[in-house]
């Protein structure tokens, strides 16, 4: 599953890391501020990650969505003129956030907050639909 969202991500992204664990082979940074944040600890790691490198921006994915879309991030980002962020409806670790929002989360979870459409819905992202909707494995079961 982690290789084929790394595929996915790699063939879009100027880099790839893999937040909150470490696995061989990959790029691994451990999540921010500390473990059991969940996804927001990981989105954190990737923002100030982003920032410190000097990217714009952050496209999030868990490792659970083997379908992700090669395109992903033109889809998320809207026209030039739109710089919200933009997150999967139905998967909202799934998205694309500017950079420069890593200190606006630092503040959020801060405040002990640590959902996700939580901060989503603080920061205005814009939510995209897929039609059909991207798979979420949680099982083997899940899997076509």
């Amino acid at each position: 599953m982690i290789d084929c969202a790394y595929e996915a991500l790699n063939a879009q992204c100027a880099a790839v890391i893999l937040c909150g664990r470490n696995e061989p082979g990959f790029t691994c940074v451990p999540d921010r501020p500390g473990p059991d944040l969940g996804p927001l600890g990981g989105l954190n790691t990737a923002l100030h990650y982003a920032a410190d490198k000097g990217f714009t921006h952050v496209l999030s994915a868990g490792v659970d969505t083997p379908d992700l879309p090669r395109d992903l991030a033109q889809t998320l980002s809207g026209d030039e003129t739109d710089h919200t962020p933009a997150i999967v409806q139905s998967q909202p670790v799934i998205g694309l956030w500017p950079a420069d929002m890593a200190h606006t989360l630092d503040a959020f979870l801060s405040e002990g907050e640590r959902a996700l459409y939580g901060f989503a819905r603080a920061v205005h992202a814009r939510r995209i639909a897929f039609d059909p909707p991207l798979m979420n494995v949680n099982r083997p079961s899940d899997l076509p």
